[in-house]
This record gives structure tokens, sequence and C-alpha cells, in this order.
């Protein structure tokens, strides 16, 4: 560690460097999420449904996941995304609008054993997907 009467620019020029070693803070400093997450700094948005396909998980698991491509009403950036609960892909048909949400896979990325997701369907044409599953709503007709 420098010392002395002149040491502060060197200690200056060091902590910078030490600084653009740490993701999260590069990450906040250059605004990465601003300029290349699909959603962009929200926590959710809404998307209009293109097509419903299936994926299968990765190993050591087994199964087909129901997934959705979906493109975002606010940028037009086409994304996949996660249909949580067992029959939820029943209740959602092509040209829906649904809410997504960040499935909260570590660094932004996707969650387990789902290939390359990061979003999930929370809600579909402004109704809550878990409420229209159990029950307890209808999905209205658009």
């Amino acid at each position: 560690m420098p010392k002395g009467e002149f040491a502060a620019k060197e200690l200056i020029k060091k902590r910078k460097k030490q600084r653009m070693l740490n993701k999260a803070w590069k990450r906040k400093y250059f605004h990465l999420k601003r300029k290349f997450d699909p959603v962009g700094t929200v926590p959710m948005a809404k998307a209009l449904v293109l097509q419903k396909f299936v994926l299968q998980q990765k190993q050591p698991h087994s199964g087909l996941i129901k997934c959705v491509r979906c493109q975002l009403i606010k940028n037009g950036k086409i994304v996949g995304a996660y249909v949580p609960y067992d029959g939820t892909i029943n209740f959602i048909e092509e040209h829906d609008e649904i809410t997504l949400q960040g499935m909260g896979g570590s660094q932004r990325g996707q969650m387990g054993s789902i290939p390359g997701l990061k979003y999930r369907v929370i809600a579909v044409n402004g109704t809550d997907i878990y409420q229209i599953v159990k029950g307890k709503k209808e999905k209205p007709k658009r």
C-alpha cells in the first residue's frame, strides 16, 4: 500500500480498479440492466402471447415444461416465459394479454432446471393465474 505525502493519487487509482471487479457495482454504474434487460428496470411487464410450446427439463430432472413465447408491449421484444401450476396452459390462448414477472434466478438468469427462461406468467387478461386455476375467478374474455 502506498504511503507518504503523494500517495492519494495511487490509492484512488487502486480503489477504482477494485471497484470495477465488483460485478454488482459495475452493472449499476454502467446501467446495464436498463440497456440489456428486455423488461427494463421494472419488476413486471405486459405482453401478448404469440405461441405455446414445451421444453424438456435439464438433467437430472425429467418432464415437459409448459411455456409461452410472447411479445412485450412496451418495446416489441420477444421473450419466453414459464407457465406455472398444473393445467394452466389450457387457460392461455394466443393473442391473450399476459403479465410477466422475473423468475428470480441468480444474476437475472434462469431458475433451477428450466433452461433459458427468465420470466414467468402471473396474470392472464389482468386476472391472477392462480385464482383462475383454483376456480375462484373466471378468465375475462377479450
